[in-house]
């Protein structure tokens, strides 16, 4: 977003070992630390961060072979690689699971921390365990899946367990094939559009990449921090309800989902400016920074679209990005 001020110290971890240094350097000057990977989930306050920022660039992917499944593998991705080159590694191979999170911008690391997703498949769906630091007791850990809690857009790195772990390394098991049809609604628009027949792990990834491509600004080059809104999610019981009314439910394996960006979009707010920052046009839930100079601004502006949607549909937005304070 290009907002926020300084951090009193930046320490980058580069090898497992150095995590307890860089922690042990926090507590000898009493200093609050925050975990940052790439920054791209992330949000500063205008005063900075008056302590330390511990940012992982752990680099490394290790592939293995199941002993029980030659078509299944556990890929290991170390902490500080970019995640999108976790998800090339893997399709280069020919892996499904993790094609259609293509092009999201972060770390492997931060990956299991937000349960990241999109276009029907997420983390907790292929996450078998991660390596952690304790920050509590000073010791490497290994988590499950079923021990990181898994939900929408969370875990117990992101919840109860917030800033206790710093994420080493984290272990997926893909297998050889592709993703089951029907697919998510906007990757099925486009197969339908472009007459695509191809559904390897690379194709998809390729698919996937050229509709964010067009939909969402790269927050390296534009101010920006991806989607700005989680997405609304609805019981069963509520679902005939919401169609009643008009209201696109898509049911998947994680629940009734309504997108926040159509949401945001019926509400009249596309293409708005509002405290300078523009509601992205093609993806609503997108907030480009085009010319707020502080934290306030954009607290003005989720403020005025969070409103105006409940006005209109009486659904919360809740922030996606995670300030860091």
């Amino acid at each position: 977003m290009r907002l926020g001020g300084p951090a009193r110290y930046v320490v980058e971890v580069e090898q497992p070992i150095e995590a307890p240094d860089a922690y042990n350097f926090a507590k000898l000057y009493s200093l609050p630390t925050a975990i940052l990977g790439g920054g791209a989930n992330s949000i500063g306050r205008d005063e900075g961060f008056p302590g330390a920022i511990i940012m992982n660039k752990i680099r490394g992917i290790e592939l293995k072979p199941s002993t029980e499944n030659p078509e299944v593998f556990e890929l290991k991705a170390m902490g500080g690689e970019i995640w999108d080159d976790v998800v090339a590694f893997a399709c280069e191979k020919g892996l499904t699971g993790i094609e259609a999170l293509s092009k999201i911008p972060g770390t492997a690391g931060a990956a299991p921390v937000q349960n990241i997703g999109a276009y029907g498949q997420d983390i907790s769906q292929v996450l078998k365990s991660i390596e952690a630091y304790d920050t509590t007791d000073g010791h490497f850990k290994l988590l499950t899946n079923k021990d990181l809690k898994f939900g929408y857009r969370k875990s117990i790195l992101n919840t109860t367990m917030k800033g206790r772990f710093f994420v080493i390394s984290m272990t997926m098991t893909l297998k050889k094939g592709q993703m089951a049809r029907p697919f998510y609604n906007s990757l099925e628009n486009f197969i339908k559009e472009n007459g695509e027949t191809d559904f390897s792990p690379s194709s998809i990834r390729r698919m996937v990449s050229a509709i964010r491509a067009d939909k969402l600004p790269d927050p390296a080059k534009i101010p920006s921090a991806g989607s700005f809104f989680k997405n609304v999610y609805i019981p069963d019981s509520q679902v005939d309800e919401c169609r009643s009314r008009g209201l696109p439910v898509y049911q998947g394996a994680d629940g009734n989902k309504i997108n926040s960006g159509w949401l945001i979009e019926k509400a009249g707010l596309a293409g708005k400016l509002i405290h300078g920052f523009r509601v992205n046009e093609k993806a609503a839930l997108v907030l480009i920074n085009e010319c707020a100079t502080g934290y306030e601004d954009l607290i003005e502006a989720r403020n005025e679209i969070a409103n105006k949607v409940y006005d209109r549909f009486g659904f919360k937005l809740e922030q996606e990005p995670v300030e860091i304070i």
